[in-house]
């Protein structure tokens, strides 16, 4: 019944920030699953008898890979699956079971944002029994496993049946299948007033939530439509598809247009959002007004306190160290802290769990609080939806007086993706030669005060990660920071991010690319973009 294969490593296992992505087929190869699902298992310790959730986005080779994982779960000694039907979690829902169950730790089955489909994307990421992805010293250590692994062990078995909801026994081993949206939507119950929201609903507030045909769908009709009230259709592309229709599943300007164009028409609802391939993203549109998210971040971090979960406020507030600064001003007024980390959600898990922040946020659409370890899109969506049903104001106007309180970050992200991977690391790395010599330099008109490359300590466990992203600050407070993504899979995606910041009593009106022109002129005349990428223009502005 439990079999031992001896296997040959893999050079390419090794994990990014958000576990390990490739496309479709390098998965498929023989034992490149089983490599490094024995990989993870083998970095453990005492998970015995201990319980696992598994689950994933719905993109294609996701029944496969569970079936994989449960199977090698048995074999190497979990007492208990946690399995979402269908093999469909959002990944913020795999985080609350693994919290819910005191679960050992789960393992989430997505490439987040990116592709899906036979020739897409697919990943496979190693959460922490805290409910968080695996800090970078576990993710490092299954690379050193995968590096060395000579044997698997798996269960013969025939595939389970992952579409009954129930619990039975496998050779010793529990495996539940559970609703991957009633604990969750359970949780959201007790964070937000539901009682408020339907009333505005009734009252003719109206709603448009795309969910892209990723892994949100069941979730929004479930609350939006079911439990709040909105009119069915509310969620569009509300059917989980193993190739996202089609579509890229990744909330922003350029793949959720169709959303966009809705609530910039005469006939836009009153609120749009969308969210991502796993569930982990977010995009708020209100009419005539898109929220960036650094500004979302903001915004809900200073009227966080009138929804009942969270009714005292903040105790402190992270951002990732691209994400814009607009919520340093909200903790500035309310007298909190702010922590500035890298990017990755791992790195605000200490902190949440230290209960130092309670809400926290990336400029790369990723939202969540203390309720779980992972971003939340829903989460925020139905924080946005709280407040607007208390404030009874429009996303215009709360986004209008947030900045006439607070000033504006006028911000932007400038993706270039799929580009030469050498080209891109010798920009990088040329440019981190030239850091002490930028100080004093003027670029389209712009002094450098300083530039420097990131570097962190974490408060909670003093750990120390270095070359986080190369920072240029100007004089005057703006800056432009460029990084690579780890979160493709061809090629490699170069990122900056530009911010202006104008005070309360400067201009809040101005078009976001407009006001921040010069920076991009200085960003190309300081790194040479599109002469090392040949790319005269980004891929994605966000």
């Amino acid at each position: 019944m439990i079999a031992i294969h001896e296997t040959t490593p893999f050079d390419d296992q090794k994990p990014g920030t958000s576990g390990l992505r490739k496309k479709v087929p390098v998965f498929q190869k023989p034992r490149y699953v089983e490599n490094f699902i024995q990989s993870i298992f083998d970095s453990l310790a005492g998970y015995r008898g201990r319980t696992l959730v598994v689950g994933g986005d719905g993109r294609f080779y996701n029944r496969e890979v569970i079936q994989i994982v449960i199977k090698m779960a048995l074999a190497n000694g979990f007492g208990r699956v946690i399995v979402g039907q269908g093999g469909i979690l959002s990944t913020p829902a795999v985080s609350h079971l693994i919290r819910k169950n005191e679960a050992f730790g789960g393992i989430v089955l997505s490439a987040s944002h990116n592709p899906g489909g036979a020739d897409g994307d697919f990943g496979i990421k190693y959460n922490a029994g805290n409910g968080g992805p695996a800090n970078e010293k576990f993710t490092n250590a299954i690379f050193e496993r995968s590096k060395a692994i000579d044997r698997y062990a798996i269960a013969e078995i025939g595939d389970v049946d992952l579409d009954e909801i129930g619990s039975s026994e496998i050779e010793g081993m529990t495996l539940e299948v559970v609703d991957p949206v009633a604990d969750y939507a359970a949780l959201m119950e007790t964070l937000f007033d539901f009682d408020a929201i339907r009333a505005h609903v009734r009252g003719g507030f109206t709603i448009a939530f795309d969910a892209m045909h990723a892994v949100t769908g069941p979730y929004a009709v479930e609350i939006l439509e079911n439990r709040l009230g909105a009119a069915k259709g509310t969620a569009r592309n509300a059917v989980p598809l193993p190739d996202f229709g089609g579509h890229h599943p990744d909330p922003n300007l350029v793949y959720a247009k169709e959303l966009y164009d809705l609530m910039m028409s005469p006939d836009a609802p009153d609120f749009g959002a969308a969210s991502d391939g796993d569930g982990d993203r977010n995009l708020i549109i209100g009419k005539d007004m898109y929220v960036a998210p650094s500004d979302s971040l903001a915004a809900l971090a200073a009227n966080m306190h009138l929804a009942p979960g969270y009714k005292d406020g903040p105790v402190g507030i992270a951002r990732s160290m691209p994400t814009s600064a607009a919520a340093d001003e909200v903790a500035k007024a309310l007298g909190i802290d702010i922590y500035e980390t890298p990017t990755g959600w791992k790195f605000f898990g200490s902190l949440l769990d230290a209960g130092k922040v309670t809400i926290c946020g990336e400029e790369s659409a990723g939202t969540g609080s203390d309720h779980v370890r992972e971003k939340d899109g829903l989460w925020a969506v139905l924080l946005w939806l709280n407040i607007l049903a208390v404030r009874k104001e429009s996303v215009a106007e709360i986004m209008r007086d947030h900045w006439a309180r607070y000033g504006r970050n006028y911000y932007s992200r400038h993706d270039y993706e799929a580009i030469d991977a050498a080209a891109a690391n010798k920009l990088m790395d040329d440019l981190r030669g030239r850091l002490d010599t930028l100080s004093g330099q003027m670029f389209a008109g712009l002094a450098v005060a300083q530039a420097d490359d990131f570097s962190y300590t974490d408060p909670v466990d003093n750990s120390v990660t270095e070359h986080q992203g190369i920072r240029i600050l100007f004089e005057g407070g703006s800056r432009i920071v460029m990084r690579l993504s780890g979160t493709g899979t061809e090629g490699a995606t170069l990122r900056v991010y530009i911010e202006r910041y104008e005070p309360k009593d400067g201009h809040l009106d101005l078009d976001t690319q407009a006001a921040l022109s010069d920076l991009i002129e200085a960003a190309e005349a300081i790194a040479s973009i599109a002469k090392r990428t040949g790319r005269n223009a980004p891929s994605v502005i966000a």
